[in-house]
């Protein structure tokens, strides 16, 4: 016999917005087949545990490379179905706060995971500057020259 995965656990009432338990009726019920509904209604966000937050957290805040955190995006699109979107900001880019991080909302991703996860890129890009400048360069910084 096989245990169930482990799920989240609810936000305390009142502190969050996430739509967890509309995203749990529509997962358990009879329309739904595997672990996704349909775009809007994406369970796998909640196999995100607490534990498995701090740990992703960390792994974010620890980036080593552009391709590192490009790799890290695809694999929280992958297992959780989060789209996240790292791009420099539409006017010029003086500090690391005119990079957008802009993480699609979606049923089940709870307010402080949405603002967690941007923090943890912004520490990584201020530990290791060359992950912005390869960045920027990748969205091809000398565009006006």
């Amino acid at each position: 016999m096989t245990n169930p995965p482990l799920i989240r656990q609810p936000c305390p009432p009142g502190a969050c917005d996430c739509g967890r338990e509309q995203l749990l009726d529509k997962a358990g019920s009879s329309t739904c087949n595997d672990a996704r509904c349909d775009a809007r209604g994406d369970a796998r966000i909640l196999l995100l545990t607490r534990a498995e937050e701090k740990r992703l957290l960390e792994r974010l805040e620890n980036l080593e490379s552009l391709a590192d955190l490009e790799n890290m995006q695809q694999r929280i699109h992958q297992q959780l179905g989060v789209s996240i979107t790292v791009a420099p900001g539409l006017t010029e880019v003086r500090s690391m706060r005119g990079i957008g991080i802009q993480i699609e909302m979606q049923p089940g991703l709870c307010r402080k995971t949405r603002q967690a996860i941007p923090k943890a890129i912004r520490r990584a890009l201020e530990k290791r500057p060359e992950i912005a400048y390869s960045l920027l360069n990748a969205n091809d910084l000398f565009r006006d020259m």
